[in-house]
């Protein structure tokens, strides 16, 4: 099993950055992809950003260019940087794992953390 417990979410300007983070618990760390996951109110989970086991990442075209996905296997943390923020990236997010690859489907995550409230004034 794994736990996660999500850090960092706060109130920014637009234009501000912010960095999450996750710490994760679980022997299997390093096998699992992590990744990011957004819901804002009214809408579906929405996928930002995952990262493999090797460091191979993905990201949302809605984010590409201002959001940067990391880990540190080491200490079993995963980052989001986020840059450039936008009132529309304003939602709770989700830290995620899943046994296999990345993928941009929340159906197909395994475990999720609390969240934390992100929300960019503008």
């Amino acid at each position: 099993q794994v736990q996660l417990v999500e850090s960092g979410g706060g109130l920014v300007q637009a234009g501000g950055s912010l960095r999450l983070s996750c710490a994760a618990s679980g022997r299997s760390f390093r096998t699992y992809a992590m990744g990011w996951f957004r819901q804002a109110p009214g809408q579906e989970r929405e996928f930002v950003a995952g990262i493999n086991w090797s460091g191979v990442t993905s990201t949302a075209d809605s984010v590409k260019g201002r959001f940067t996905v990391s880990r540190d296997n080491a200490n079993n943390m995963v980052y989001l940087q986020m840059n450039s923020l936008k009132p529309e990236d304003t939602a709770v997010y989700y830290c995620s794992a899943r046994v296999g690859g990345i993928t941009t489907s929340y159906r197909l995550i395994d475990y999720w953390g609390q969240g934390t409230q992100v929300t960019v004034s503008s």
